[in-house]
């Protein structure tokens, strides 16, 4: 998968208004009622991450969820980081 040019990187973003670019990865922080919610949401993370063979450093914090998303293979942003931003987006 090879690596996306700032310029793509900034149209992907665009249609991704919850992450944000950090370096050469995207971040996403969401914040919930509480530790519960914030865990569950986390363990809808494990299913799309799964299939789509491709995983996120998380960070939790009580109720905020802070989500990194990198190709470490490649050495920064691919499509499969979008791809996979796109549907944590659409999770609770």
């Amino acid at each position: 998968m090879a690596l996306l040019t700032a310029s793509e990187i900034q149209d992907h973003l665009t249609a991704l208004p919850n992450w944000v670019l950090e370096g050469s990865t995207i971040v996403c922080r969401r914040r919930f009622a509480d530790f519960i919610t914030a865990i569950a949401f986390v363990n809808q993370l494990v299913e799309p991450a799964e299939a789509a063979n491709h995983h996120p450093d998380l960070e939790i914090s009580y109720n905020k969820v802070t989500i990194t998303l990198s190709t470490h293979d490649e050495g920064g942003l691919t499509a499969k980081d979008f791809d996979l931003a796109a549907k944590i987006d659409q999770l609770g």
